[in-house]
């Protein structure tokens, strides 16, 4: 018998019976910790005898929390979330998987979900329009105009896939949307005998602060969208069990400090730490007492650590927020049982708890924790409120040039009067993002300084983009309710839209004359955001320094106007009577703040808005819709092209090759995000992506960004390597002005060149192409097309120093070798600068079906002599393997559902 047989049993809740898969008596459960039962779980259930043994069983249970990960795994997520920049995509491909199906003599229908799989549109509306009492309704009237098309797309998805559904625009944020409705903790399904089976939610999803869910105890990580389509499609994630990082909270929030401080100070102290490829589980007595919004609010800054996840067990801090989020007592009651019947019951203080075992341990005193605000261009460079003015004076001249104006710049404007502008002034304050309004102590801590400041006659300075955009629905609920949102409106924060608006880089334009000023005279002005992503050239092309702060310190610099300030000793104004007012003059208490949350916040609120998710307004509900299995592409379409990956596909793979005669497209440093190799902002008609849209008649004002664009191959592989601070050191390898944005050197042509142009010389003339680069490649979101680009471009191998998790995973997914450098080495310690060519040998033992550990690298220089070193091979796992020589992992999944179907 197997070990899915021998668990297989029953559990009463009620009056209603469940079948189950128990764990309790597993031997080894007791110690290990949280997370890895429920891929233990997930295990047992899932066993089919090939890809899923009882061995991968025994494995995890015997795991060794000192060992380094070896062990494999499949992990079969049971469902799949995704957004709409990254969701599109995904749909796309679906939808040429269907065609490729039908052009290689199969059933198109083989295509469809089979787990269920939400897509929540939250990335698409752009704050056009703010400071104005019907802003929401003019941008998402804008919104509508902008991305019609798209949406038409996915009602046609919605009608003509099994198991998807759509959460239309104007709801709320993915993340927000998911822990407070799509999330069930534990699911349940009707089986084929009749009975109903209870196993434990878990869920990927195509944007990287999915483990915003960690909260609820929900298993789940941020994948690219190729791992999510192979996940919808019924394909088991491969993973070696990862190293776990125990991390126990103890003592309680001081006065002052907001939940926004507690996760930045985690994040600066795991980023030090060292979590990448690690999950964090958060665990002891101390737990109890830290709110569900709050165990949201830091699963969500996970990918920040560099962790996978950062999960909090279940327990009555679980079932107290499933109630208050309009969950029926019957789900809150099935939670409770199974997971106390199947020791996942976090509670240190319950007689049966305990402890478990950690690879690693880690400790923080909620006390200790300080106001802080993180930048101006990673979220773990974390600097202390007291500390700031000092550290932005001494950040400051690395951003000047010769070309800056050091001196205020006067500005004339009809929207906001005349004013002058400097250097380090504030031109974008904006409340936004799923980090911190799902949190309701930090939306009311604002809405209470916005109440206080405005009774004191203090008002955000003219220059200043203020925005309001939460995450949900509620949200404005009970801002309202708590009369809270006439202050904010009184100081600019009228609500914008409900979306991820100024953090996915959708801010929207300034002023003209503010735009005009920065870009005339080179100043280097800021934003803050209460956001989990400031990465440069993010938020807007006009900002070159960008701050996470919580939404409370979002107004109080949006009423100081400057970064330059130090709120101790500087007032943010005088009031009524002369008198200086200091931002401890009106920041609320805690005790204020939670009078005021308990008293508005209630489960009638997310009854009423979420009893129709998915039926969308009048503008949703009057798209047009197309109908069929397979979608009828728009040959002059400038949204949504069907996808060229599978052109050309045969049954079999061809055998993969090793790599000869290689140029390097570009050389670049450390920390480079997936913001960098794909943007997700706007672009200018100069750029290779804009003109490709003005040769079709789009004029620039219709451009839109580079994220809605995403269901364009055509756009996004121009957009490739285009982001505007993105610096690539092969310009100076050769001799020339590093420009920044998307440009490189061309050997065919003997001169620089955009990175697009160069690529379609490179292929033209057969040569393939490598990058290299320094440490972290890849940070950032969980975005697709930085591989997908990658792969379009000709780059057949990444060299690095280091690599995070999901863009590792995501170049194997199109087929793309991610390789680094020796350790300790770089290209700079080989001295190597990208003038070389590149062979790489070794590659083809994949063939034979061996992963090599190391691959030879042999880099000619111009001069003749060569730098050889052996690379590493981060092809992690045999799963991985698979995918890459089958030149991806969409073509895998292709290969293996039509050798089902026949």
């Amino acid at each position: 018998m197997s070990v899915h047989d021998d668990q297989f049993t029953t559990l009463t809740v009620g009056d209603k019976t469940f079948d189950y898969y128990s764990i309790a008596d597993l031997p080894g459960i007791d110690h290990l910790p949280y997370s890895l039962k429920v891929l233990v779980e997930n295990l047992v259930r899932n066993i089919d005898g090939a890809n899923i043994t009882d061995e991968h069983v025994k494995a995890l249970l015997d795991w060794d929390p000192n060992a380094e990960p070896s062990h494999e795994i499949q992990f079969t997520p049971s469902r799949v979330v995704m957004q709409d920049f990254t969701g599109v995509p995904c749909i796309v491909d679906l939808a040429t998987m269907r065609d490729a199906v039908k052009a290689l003599g199969g059933d198109p229908e083989v295509i469809n979900p089979q787990v269920q799989s939400d897509m929540v549109i939250d990335h698409s509306v752009q704050i056009d329009k703010y400071g104005i009492a019907d802003a929401v309704q003019q941008n998402m009237d804008i919104e509508y105009q902008r991305n019609g098309e798209r949406y038409q797309f996915l009602r046609w998805g919605q009608q003509a896939f099994r198991n998807f559904r759509v959460v239309p625009p104007g709801t709320g944020i993915i993340h927000q949307v998911n822990i407070e409705y799509l999330a069930k903790v534990i699911m349940s399904k009707t089986e084929a005998n009749g009975n109903t089976l209870a196993y434990l939610d878990s869920c990927v999803g195509t944007d990287s602060h999915t483990t915003t869910e960690n909260g609820l105890g929900v298993l789940g990580w941020g994948v690219g969208g190729i791992e999510a389509e192979a996940a919808m499609l019924g394909q088991p994630i491969s993973m070696l069990v990862p190293r776990v990082v125990g991390f126990k909270l103890t003592g309680s929030i001081p006065e002052g400090v907001t939940a926004t401080d507690v996760v930045l100070t985690i994040t600066d102290m795991l980023r030090q730490h060292g979590v990448v490829g690690k999950f964090v589980e958060f665990y002891g007595e101390g737990i109890a007492s830290v709110p569900l919004a709050n165990r949201a609010t830091i699963g969500n800054m996970s990918p920040e650590f560099g962790s996978t996840c950062g999960i909090f067990p279940i327990d009555d801090v679980t079932l107290d927020y499933l109630r208050l989020t309009g969950r029926s007592e019957e789900q809150v009651a099935l939670v409770e049982a199974y997971a106390k019947a199947n020791k996942l019951w976090g509670d240190a203080k319950d007689p049966n708890y305990v402890e478990p075992q950690y690879s690693e341990y880690m400790k923080l005193d909620l006390g200790d924790v300080v106001p802080s605000i993180a930048g101006p261009k990673r979220p773990q460079d974390r600097i202390k409120l007291s500390e700031s003015k000092q550290t932005f004076e001494d950040t400051l001249p690395a951003y000047e040039t010769e070309k800056t104006v050091k001196e205020p710049v006067p500005v004339s404007t009809s929207f906001r009067g005349d004013f002058d502008l400097n250097n380090g002034d504030v031109a974008i304050a904006s409340i936004t993002s799923c980090t911190n309004t799902s949190n309701p102590s930090v939306m009311i801590a604002a809405g209470l300084i916005a109440r206080n400041a405005h009774a004191k006659g203090l008002s955000p300075k003219p220059w200043v983009k203020t925005s309001l955009a939460p995450g949900s629905q509620v949200v404005a609920d009970y801002l309202k309710a708590a009369g809270l949102q006439d202050d904010l409106d009184a100081l600019g924060y009228q609500l914008v839209g409900f979306g991820c608006a100024t953090c996915i880089g959708n801010s929207g334009p300034l002023l003209p004359e503010i735009s005009e000023a920065i870009n005339a005279n080179d100043l280097t002005v800021t934003a803050v955001l209460s956001g989990n992503r400031n990465f440069e050239g993010r938020i807007s092309p006009d900002v070159k320094m960008n701050y996470l702060a919580s939404p409370p310190l979002v107004i109080a610099y949006a009423l100081a106007g400057t970064m330059d300030f130090d709120f101790a000793t500087q007032p943010l104004g005088t009031d009524a009577d002369g008198n200086d007012v200091y931002l401890k003059d009106i920041w609320p208490t805690n005790e204020e703040v939670e009078a005021v949350v308990s008293g508005t916040v209630n489960r009638e609120m997310f009854l009423k808005d979420y009893a129709s998710v998915f039926e969308g307004d009048r503008r949703w509900k009057g798209l047009d819709v197309p109908e069929g299995e397979l979608f009828a592409w728009d040959p002059k379409s400038t949204y949504v092209r069907k996808q060229t990956f599978f052109d050309g596909m045969n049954a079999t793979p061809d055998p993969v090759k090793d790599i000869h005669g290689a140029r390097v497209l570009a050389l670049l440093g450390d920390s480079v995000t997936t913001d960098h190799i794909s943007p997700a902002g706007a672009f200018k008609a100069s750029s290779p992506a804009g003109k490709y849209l003005t040769e079709r008649g789009v004029e620039p004002k219709n451009f839109n960004s580079y994220g809605s664009r995403r269901g364009n191959h055509e756009i996004m592989v121009r957009g490739t390597f285009g982001n505007i601070r993105l610096r690539n050191q092969l310009l100076a390898s050769t001799g020339n002005e590093v420009t920044p944005g998307g440009f490189t050197y061309d050997f065919t042509t003997g001169k620089p060149s955009t990175i697009f142009d160069a690529s379609l010389n490179y292929q033209a003339a057969g040569t393939p192409l490598v990058v290299l680069a320094g440490k972290e490649y890849g940070t950032g979101s969980s975005r697709d097309w930085a591989a997908k680009g990658t792969l379009m471009l000709g780059v057949k191998a990444v060299i690095t120093r280091s690599f995070e998790r999901i863009h590792r995973s995501n170049l194997i997914g199109m087929g793309v070798l991610p390789l680094q450098f020796p350790d300790g080495e770089s290209y700079e310690s080989l001295g190597l600068d990208g003038t070389e060519t590149y062979d790489i040998a070794g590659v083809e033992k994949l063939n034979d079906g061996e992963t090599p550990k190391t691959v030879h690298v042999t880099a000619t220089h111009p001069d003749g002599h060569t730098t050889e070193f052996d690379a590493v091979v981060r092809i992690d796992t045999p799963g991985e393997a698979d995918y890459y020589r089958n030149g991806g992992i969409l073509q895998y999944v292709l290969r293996n559902l039509m050798a089902k179907a026949k």
